[in-house]
């Protein structure tokens, strides 16, 4: 696998990060580059990390998880869509509903980027399979995807900021709509 082909597979797996990331910046009254860049460690990490684990472990690990890595995924990504649409259609409009945006969740963040590295585990045995280098490999997917995470952030606040409570909704919506491709990809009935 030569380096453009690794620059590609980078961006391609940081694009539903870049997508969570953009939703995670919408709610942001003023940005915050501290939870941008909090944010983009986790999922640069995660992305990074699994496909370690899926080079480490190999294809006997995925026939564990694979079957319902799709189903995990989905789950995660509607249980916090789900939360977001919850919050913006209970907040109290005058007060709002206390929860400020610019603090950092660490318990979302891991569960956002679990979600969203799932499909990097078979990136970590097709690795194996291909006899990549795995440490430059997974440090450029780890880079490629703290970059658009913090873009992510930065571009979903610009939004957001003006149109905080459509924007929350966008954003869960989106979230859901993610893990439900994600889903649907692996069912077969959606193929891209």
């Amino acid at each position: 696998m030569g380096l453009a082909e690794l620059v590609l597979l980078a961006i391609g797996l940081s694009m539903d990060a870049f997508a969570v990331s953009i939703c995670k910046g919408l709610g942001m009254k003023k940005i915050n580059l501290k939870v941008a860049v909090v944010l983009g460690l986790f999922f640069g990490g995660f992305q990074a990390g699994m496909p370690v684990i899926g080079w480490a472990l190999g294809s006997q690990f995925m026939g564990i998880i694979g079957p319902i890595d799709h189903w995990i995924a989905f789950i995660l990504l509607a249980f916090i869509g789900g939360k977001m649409l919850w919050e913006a259609f209970t907040e109290d409009e005058d007060g709002g509903d206390g929860k400020d945006a610019e603090k950092i969740d660490l318990a979302e963040y891991l569960i956002l980027a679990i979600a969203t590295s799932i499909d990097a585990l078979a990136v970590g045995i097709s690795f194996a399979a291909l006899s990549v280098d795995i440490a430059p490999a997974v440090s450029l997917i780890g880079v490629t995807t703290f970059i658009f995470s913090v873009a992510g952030v930065a571009i979903g606040h610009t939004f957001g900021a003006r149109y905080e409570k459509p924007a929350t909704i966008v954003g869960g919506v989106v979230l859901i709509l993610i893990g439900l491709k994600i889903l649907l990809e692996h069912l077969g009935i959606l193929a891209l």
